[in-house]
């Protein structure tokens, strides 16, 4: 069986899980805490070389890392509905225009503007470096704005890359829990976006939620629970 090293603090971490569940590819599940850094372990070190999550190690042994290289090699030893990924070359194309798409347009700013408003000063016991956080939330709203004008410009836009929930779906709504625990709404002043999240929990719920306890109660501490 293959196993999925994970953590839920992660965001392509909660991604692949909720997929996981949703499509019950078997696999085995096994933490690795980010908070104690059993990640940096040298153990961890022998099952993914670049020391991050999430990763798998099939049960031939063959290791990958990467949230999206791993997705894409589940589909394709696996029977999951075509929803997900589908088989239809220009409707698959679709799909893998946000995941090319996500990296550094949705990714990169919504995780370090998260990393530089809170996480950084939590580990480091250093002040927020205001001036980095700035500029990093420009970019994130960019991308935001970018979300809700141009992929989901048509209001009856059910989901990002056609009118079936897909996994590109699952992996933007869960970078968007990022900024929501260093005290930004990425909901406000952008109804679409709002919708279409709340789409997306719907249909994968009770494993969405289930795959953001953690960050609720990150939201929660913060005094933001209202988002």
């Amino acid at each position: 069986m293959m196993k999925y090293y994970f953590d839920l603090l992660s965001q392509p971490s909660r991604a692949l899980w909720i997929f996981l569940k949703m499509t019950k590819v078997p696999a085995e599940f096994i933490k690795v805490d980010l908070g104690k850094a059993e990640h940096l372990t040298d153990k961890f070190k022998e099952i993914n070389r670049f020391q991050k999550v999430p990763c798998i190690v099939d049960a031939d042994g063959f290791k990958l890392s990467e949230s999206v290289a791993i997705f894409r090699y589940i589909t394709s030893l696996n029977d999951v509905p075509e929803n997900w990924y589908p088989k239809d070359i220009k409707a698959r194309a679709l799909v893998d225009e946000y995941l090319e798409y996500q990296h550094n347009s949705i990714r990169l700013p919504c995780a370090m503007y998260f990393q530089t408003k809170w996480l950084i000063p939590r580990l480091s016991g250093n002040p927020i470096d205001e001036k980095k956080a700035a500029a990093y939330k420009k970019l994130m709203e960019q991308s935001l704005n970018n979300l809700e004008n141009v992929w989901l410009e048509s209001a009856d836009r059910k989901f990002l890359a056609s009118e079936e929930i897909s996994f590109a779906d699952i992996l933007a709504a869960c970078e968007l829990e990022q900024p929501k625990m260093a005290w930004y709404d990425p909901f406000d002043g952008r109804p679409r976006l709002r919708s279409w999240y709340d789409r997306v929990r719907d249909a994968t719920n009770p494993f969405y939620d289930e795959a953001h306890v953690v960050v609720k109660k990150v939201i929660e501490k913060n005094g933001k629970s209202k988002l």
